[in-house]
């Protein structure tokens, strides 16, 4: 079963609808004993990573989070503001991250020949940069669609898995043991 973590942030009713069509145990997880029932656990949002990661202490998850992923290694997929608070910190605001991927969320920069419209919004074309089972039957030269603004930048490149650009390149999936994360929108 895969657990979608409710935390009260992110578009957590999109993946559940996906799961039902593909006829395929899930559950929004409000409570803790919904994660450790679950084999795989996907940790979306939506938002700024301060808010996000507020919203994630108070909902009471955290811990059981951290027990089942860090703990006894349980498979989980970080997407968009669910990737960033993965890393240790971010520039856009002052709560710690989980620190899963060792490195820091970045604003995107902009050099003034090539002026960019933030949020990045958009299909943008991802550049895979490890093997890993979740880009199984996925083109190398696939398309992703990109809402945001940050990113994260790994202090240890081992752990990119894709690249993306807008227009300077920028990480868009780390994955490192049990733990994959993707700044776009699966």
């Amino acid at each position: 079963m895969i657990a979608i973590l409710g935390y009260g942030l992110g578009n957590v009713r999109a993946f559940l609808n996906i799961y039902e069509q593909l006829n395929t145990k899930c559950v929004i997880a409000t409570e803790g004993s919904q994660l450790r029932n679950a084999d795989r656990i996907i940790l979306p949002g939506v938002g700024a990573f301060d808010h996000a990661m507020q919203k994630l202490a108070s909902s009471g998850l955290k811990e059981v989070l951290i027990e089942e992923v860090i703990g006894k290694k349980k498979p989980v997929l970080g997407v968009c503001v669910g990737m960033q608070i993965l890393a240790n910190s971010s520039e856009e605001g002052k709560e710690s991250g989980l620190g899963w991927i060792n490195g820091t969320v970045r604003k995107l920069q902009f050099s003034l020949n090539t002026p960019q419209i933030l949020p990045h919004m958009g299909w943008n074309q991802v550049h895979q940069a490890m093997k890993h089972p979740l880009w199984e039957g996925i083109a190398e030269d696939a398309r992703f669609y990109f809402v945001h603004s940050y990113y994260v930048e790994t202090e240890d490149a081992a752990f990119i898995a894709a690249r993306s650009s807008y227009p300077a390149p920028f990480t868009c999936a780390v994955a490192k043991d049990n733990i994959f994360a993707v700044q776009f929108h699966p």
